[in-house]
């Protein structure tokens, strides 16, 4: 069986369509641009990144995600570094997360940051040694703090925290959000 064989039909790439503006009784509302990348993934958009060092890292594929698309992070680095793009992925701004990175209140500016800026995200729960929520960090409260060595627990928002509980939808999640003006929902 040759690999043509196998080739069950014809793909084309964005080189091989040209499209001409003009009128259409089709609204845009009425258009679905989902496709299948197999039996169980749908995609809200149909573009998938290439896994090629010069094309898909954890920015392409967080950008694409966020638009409904899809990044194959390439393989062409150290498994470790492999690793970290796709956790970074997986923990940047999206709606529900799971297993947040969190901070105990011993650590310090400079440790909060750094978790910040590798993951990408603007904000970090403090629990205590139980895993309970104690306070949050934002960029907020760090933004104009100089002395990286201050401890957490000094900087972070403790009182009149807006939380809830786990069995919350995301179109509740929002309506929080909105009516309690604030950006992170523990």
């Amino acid at each position: 069986m040759s690999i043509y064989d196998k080739i069950v039909e014809t793909a084309i790439t964005f080189d091989d369509v040209l499209l001409v503006p003009s009128y259409s009784e089709v609204l845009p509302n009425q258009v679905s641009l989902k496709s299948r990348l197999s039996d169980k993934i749908t995609l809200n958009v149909p573009i998938v990144s290439a896994a090629m060092d010069t094309v898909t890292e954890a920015d392409m594929a967080i950008a694409l995600a966020r638009v409904g698309g899809l990044g194959f992070i390439h393989k062409n680095m150290p498994i470790e570094e492999q690793a970290s793009q796709v956790n970074q992925v997986k923990r940047s701004e999206n709606g529900m997360i799971a297993n947040p990175v969190t901070l105990s209140k011993d650590h310090t500016l400079a440790e909060a940051k750094a978790l910040m800026a590798q993951f990408k995200i603007s904000g970090l729960p403090v629990v205590d040694e139980e895993y309970k929520l104690i306070g949050i960090i934002t960029n907020r409260d760090v933004k104009y703090q100089e002395n990286l060595s201050v401890k957490v627990e000094e900087l972070m928002t403790k009182e009149n925290l807006i939380v809830s509980n786990e069995e919350v939808n995301l179109e509740k999640a929002k309506e929080i959000l909105l009516k309690n003006r604030v950006e992170k929902l523990p």
